[in-house]
């Protein structure tokens, strides 16, 4: 039986050929000889094959595509995804006093933070309803699914924010960390002269009907890598206030999300 040909994709040859022509260009002013080629293509052959390309795409491209994508807009400047998200979480529940309780074991170690937001439309509209995604890193510094033993939701999960487009949710102060640095990623940091060192923050993902999708990050004033976040990816407008209330650390941001 004849193999069906495949359909023509007229937007991957239009970008290819986008590529190839400043690829040409790049070529060309940087003087890349073959012997520098060859190098490169065996250090991307054990980057994938050490499983590193999603974490170096992240770290290294992906916040230039989003400043190049977003920079000049309005509305809330998007982050990093990161390497360390996951599908599928739970549903968060609100204590008594009415905020969302991220998911944590019986033992959780940290500073308790009481984050509190607000989503609007980049048209001043509250957005309702609005699903936020809500994740971030232990007090020993790691994800769950990840490089942690804890259970694969810990400090994860989902929830909506009220008719106002408010939300608060209880979890914990994140804390800075480094980016694994013992593989061919390590490797090219040497060759930077670069640390692998990112900022404390909070990641959140914001789903609303009629916008787009906005995934960002939340980072703490203070804190030492604010300056030299190895990914790039602290914007100013994401920078807020850990306000110490005794028993625990209270901070907000509000957030802006784009119509489709």
């Amino acid at each position: 039986m004849q193999k069906q040909a495949a359909k023509k994709n007229e937007r991957v040859e239009e970008v290819f050929h986008l590529f190839v022509k400043h690829m040409q260009a790049f070529l060309k002013e940087a003087k890349i000889n073959h012997e520098e080629y060859t190098n490169f293509v065996n250090w991307a052959d054990r980057l994938g094959r050490s499983g590193e390309l999603p974490l170096f795409a992240d770290v290294f491209l992906e916040t230039h595509v989003l400043n190049a994508m977003y920079k000049d807009l309005p509305g809330t400047q998007p982050s990093l995804l990161g390497p360390y998200f996951l599908e599928g979480s739970p549903e968060l529940e609100k204590e008594p006093g009415g905020a969302y309780v991220l998911t944590q074991r019986p033992d959780e170690q940290g500073e308790v933070l009481y984050f509190k937001g607000n989503v609007s439309s980049v048209d001043g509209k509250p957005l309702g309803n609005t699903r936020v995604e809500f994740w971030e890193n232990d007090a020993t510094a790691k994800y769950s699914g990840f490089d942690s033993d804890a259970p694969r939701f810990n400090l994860r999960g989902h929830f909506y924010t009220d008719e106002n487009g408010d939300f608060v949710v209880k979890c914990f102060v994140p804390l800075p960390y480094s980016i694994p640095d013992q593989g061919p990623t390590g490797e090219f940091l040497e060759y930077m002269d670069q640390h692998p060192m990112r900022p404390a923050h909070l990641h959140l993902m914001f789903e609303a009907e009629g916008h787009e999708t906005l995934i960002t990050q939340v980072f703490f004033e203070g804190d030492e890598w604010l300056e030299s976040d190895v990914a790039q990816g602290v914007r100013k407008q994401l920078i807020t206030k850990l306000v110490d209330k005794g028993d625990h650390k209270e901070a907000s941001l509000n957030f802006v999300m784009r119509k489709k």
